[in-house]
């Protein structure tokens, strides 16, 4: 099969990743790949241009393309084409002679699209293309396609895009039909070609696309929006002074509406929830007024570009700014973020999820028939999936229509369950109430606890819970420094405006260790009794598992521990079991692309570096895997599989293999990253000592260890909402588990074993697991789980670098 892969509409982070892994996913299974350079105007213009001009449209490859000998490997003789610096570099000739200019369907090979995904934007252009909206248009791309023999298409882009790939298929058996009757192509192109096979991926910042709960780009603009923010906030609060960003969002909200709960603003505006009332200057102006009575030195109100109230009518940047500086005397500012949002390198997760989904794509045209639809690939909480294009870009539409029509209800409901949480979690954390909305008789004393190593998103959790205490009526009480704070009596009350700038802090600002309750149960729950605690809620790693197990056990001796328990796991290690994520993953992911990437910049710079970068992540390999998947490291070591001489005997032969394999002169750096504890024998040094040996003349070795840098700094959007959100399950959670206990008569009270419980994100759900069911999945020894969804990860990571064709 051949394969062509195009970007089109407006640019996104992840976008290159996608063409890295298509191309390179695409060779492993046999086909020839082909980018389409300008999008679809790339399809109108072919390569008929350069034909005229040089009388042949295919160039020979690069004269260092090396072909086995036998044949077999597709790898080796789809190694390079030559034209991998031009469109990385965005020129169009080389002093060789070599030219793109009139060249919009070019062949690529595995090297060519080397070290894309740490790119921004598109290397090979998006534009759209007026062309390709008529009938002629597409006559024209089919023709080039068949013309060059392509017979698949891999498309890149937003409803618009991936609506005029539906199209083009569906136009497809016409459209060969004419090209026959007009004699343009023979009778045996036309039944070789009589059917397109395409398969779509949503790359938009706007994560506007229904049926997928992340689109390729998205996560690196909230992360620019949120650095922005962060940043506003520090001067904001040292003039005391209001601010109105302007962010992208023409028809959905997502952006507006995260970048408010991760960066903690006071009001927001979106497209499919505007202001109830009217006129919704009041209504903002009510929530602003009571922030700034007690005491809120700073004020964040967040604008999408598409924001309207109910009657319709659009709600600038500058008129809130008019409204706030009027009507409640702030200094105000008004930031318009614009393109900032759209560049730079992409996060972690844009990344790795455009590298498992453009996997998936290839897959899904290998598996294609004409009877099958054309497939957009999405993801749901932590499955990649396949779902109808069509019916995709039509849900995404009719949600446009429902806000035309002004039924936002209906525009809601068409969100995916994600979004609608996240406006519940910003109304929590962000509405000051006057009046708490629970009865004295059902308000709880909630006690909050950090647990095991800090890690991003802690905090933000904490906020959470506070402010969803301080709402319903419930007094929020954060136990400082583990279960020996709890027994030294360093038991504090949270009030609504000391958790406000907890959001962006990373580490534990409640102090935290490993200490099990274990050290002193009677003690512990004496300290239960004595602070009367009607639930507790634990944010930790490992240890709040094990924690919460000796609670819940401790429940047959000691009344104090029959109240609602809840663990929400936060972890750089991600080694709760069950849970497929765990808050501080994601943070320690993009500080180890952050350091790889700096890293492998120095190697590159040497030609022929290797080099062996340590992670922590205890007895988990998560961290070592998944940031090999996002950095394109070469090998990864990690304690679920081990380290022995054999393996580094075939690891050395690949390395040398590799290397012989590169253009001279142009040897790029590589990674293995090695997790601290994969052996206590095959030590950092030691493989670093015996790269270096072994690569002789080849390469070089030299180590880096990130250690603790992995834990520290300012936590990621990403973990921050899902803080957010998982921080308001964990108190419905305690709120209905109270419930069911007052219902109980009082000498006899007992709390279900679901009562103890972690909430686990599992494929696509979000599911509560009682914690005696935990520990059927738990390697207690090794503090992991003792199935991991990821470790399959490392045979994709193994393919991406060619490591099983070149055995």
């Amino acid at each position: 099969m051949k394969i062509a892969i195009l970007t089109s509409g407006g640019d996104s982070a992840g976008m290159n990743a996608v063409i890295r892994t298509v191309v390179k996913t695409g060779i492993l299974k046999g086909c020839e790949m082909w980018v389409v350079r300008e999008g679809y105007e790339g399809l109108v213009r072919g390569n008929t241009e350069y034909a005229q001009t040089h009388g042949s449209a295919t160039l020979l490859p690069s004269r260092n393309v090396s072909i086995s000998e036998d044949g077999t490997s597709n790898l080796l003789s789809n190694l390079r084409f030559g034209d991998g610096n031009l469109l990385r570099d965005g020129a169009c000739d080389q002093t060789d002679g070599r030219t793109l200019s009139g060249r919009y369907i070019v062949r690529v090979g595995f090297d060519d699209v080397r070290g894309w995904f740490a790119e921004g934007g598109t290397l090979i252009g998006t534009a759209r293309s007026k062309a390709f909206r008529t009938y002629e248009g597409r006559l024209t791309a089919a023709y080039n396609l068949i013309k060059e023999g392509i017979d698949a298409l891999v498309v890149c882009g937003g409803d618009g895009s991936l609506t005029g790939a539906d199209i083009f298929r569906a136009e497809w058996p016409s459209l060969v039909a004419e090209l026959r009757a007009q004699s343009r192509i023979t009778e045996i192109q036309a039944e070789e070609h009589a059917h397109l096979k395409i398969v779509g991926l949503v790359g938009s910042i706007d994560n506007d696309m229904s049926m997928t709960d992340m689109t390729i780009g998205a996560p690196t603009a909230l992360h620019r929006i949120c650095e922005a923010m962060d940043n506003i906030n520090s001067t904001a609060i040292s003039h005391s002074r209001a601010f109105v960003l302007e962010v992208m969002g023409r028809h959905c909200g997502w952006l507006a509406l995260l970048a408010g709960v991760a960066g903690g603003a006071d009001f927001i505006f979106i497209p499919e929830r505007p202001p109830k009332n009217m006129p919704w200057e009041d209504e903002m102006c009510t929530a602003i007024q009571h922030h700034r009575e007690i005491g809120k030195r700073k004020t964040i109100v967040i604008v999408a570009e598409g924001a309207i109230d109910i009657e319709l009518n659009p709600i600038k940047a500058e008129h809130v700014k008019e409204i706030l500086t009027t009507r409640l005397g702030l200094d105000t500012r008004v930031t318009t973020l614009g393109h900032t949002q759209r560049g730079g390198r992409p996060c972690a997760w844009d990344r790795i999820l455009p590298t498992l989904q453009g996997v998936e794509a290839v897959k899904a045209l290998l598996e294609a028939t004409p009877e099958t639809p054309s497939y957009m690939i999405g993801i749901q909480e932590n499955k990649i999936i396949r779902v109808p294009l069509m019916e995709a870009v039509q849900m995404t539409r009719a949600v446009a229509q429902a806000v035309s029509d002004r039924d936002f209800e209906k525009a809601m409901s068409l969100r995916d369950p994600e979004f609608v949480e996240s406006l519940d979690g910003f109304t929590a954390t962000s509405v000051l109430v006057k009046e708490p909305a629970l009865p004295k008789e059902k308000r709880l004393r909630v006690a909050i606890m950090h647990m095991g190593a800090p890690a991003g998103g802690m905090n933000a959790a904490t906020r959470t819970a506070v402010r969803y205490c301080l709402q319903q009526g419930h007094t929020p009480l954060a136990i400082q420094n583990g279960f020996p704070g709890l027994l030294d009596d360093t038991v504090i009350e949270l009030s609504w405006l000391g958790v406000d700038s907890w959001m962006a802090r990373g580490g534990s600002e409640l102090g935290t260790n490993r200490t099990l309750p274990s050290i002193d149960l009677g003690a512990v729950a004496s300290a239960f009794q004595k602070f009367s605690f009607d639930a507790l809620m634990m944010i930790g790693g490992f240890e709040a598992f094990h924690a919460l197990l000796i609670l819940e056990e401790g429940r047959k001796h000691y009344p104090a521990f029959h109240i609602p328990m809840v663990h929400l796991p936060a972890t750089i290690s991600n080694n709760v079991p069950v849970t497929e994520f765990s808050l501080g993953s994601d943070t320690s992911l993009n500080a180890l692309v952050d350091a790889c990437d700096a890293i492998k910049q120095s190697a590159s710079a040497s030609r022929n570096r290797v080099f062996v970068v340590e992670t922590q992540g205890g007895k988990c390999g998560y961290i070592a895997t998944m940031g090999a998947l996002a950095t394109g490291a070469s090998l990864v070591y990690t304690p679920e599989t081990g380290i022995t001489l054999d393996m580094l005997r075939k690891d050395v032969k690949f390395l040398k293999t590799r290397y012989n394999f590169d253009e001279k002169g142009k040897s790029e750096g590589r990674l293995v990253i090695r997790n601290e504890v994969a052996s206590s024998v095959y030590t950092t040094e030691v493989l670093t000592n015996m790269f270096k040996e072994e690569g002789a003349s080849l390469f070089d070795a030299r180590s880096a260890s990130l250690g603790h840098t992995l834990q520290g700094g300012v936590p990621s959007p990403m973990d921050r909402a899902r803080a957010v959100r998982l921080s308001l399950k964990c108190m419905v959670f305690i709120e209905r588990h109270h419930a069911l206990l007052q219902a109980q008569p009082v000498k006899t009270k007992k709390a279900p074993d679901d009562s103890a419980a972690v909430i686990t994100i599992q494929s696509s759900s979000i599911k509560w697991v009682p914690v005696q069911e935990m520990v059927k999945h738990a390697d207690m020894k090794n503090r992991r789980g003792k199935e991991s969804w990821w470790q399959g990860v490392t045979e994709i990571v193994e393919a991406l670098v060619g490591r099983p064709s070149l055995k």
